[in-house]
């Protein structure tokens, strides 16, 4: 059994200068935790592969094709492949949010 404390995963390098930890990383999927301090935002992006956003811990504005909704804690939110999305975290407090790609991206992110 493997088990990936978040605090002693290593954050990953990342155009969007956050703090982005990969937990699961395989050819059939890939988990990413994110924590968003105040003011914090993911740049505009298209993804190659189906991504799902699971908030953890407060509430981050999520923008996914050109609708953009304020998602708290415990909600799941869809990303089909091929279209933008984003998260912001437009509050005063900390969020945490769980991203799955499934399956991992073959290819890069397109940054717009």
């Amino acid at each position: 059994m493997r088990i990936v404390p978040v605090n002693e995963a290593i954050t990953t390098n990342n155009p969007h200068k956050i703090d982005a930890r990969k937990l699961y990383d395989h050819d059939n999927a890939q988990v990413v935790h994110i924590t968003f301090s105040p003011g914090e935002t993911l740049k505009p992006h298209i993804t190659p592969t189906d991504v799902f956003f699971y908030v953890l811990e407060g509430t981050i504005d999520v923008l996914v094709g050109d609708e953009t909704v304020s998602v708290g804690k415990d909600n799941l939110v869809e990303s089909p492949k091929d279209i933008v999305h984003c998260l912001s975290n437009n509050s005063g407090s900390v969020a945490r949010v769980l991203v799955v790609k499934a399956p991992k991206p073959t290819a890069a992110s397109k940054m717009l």
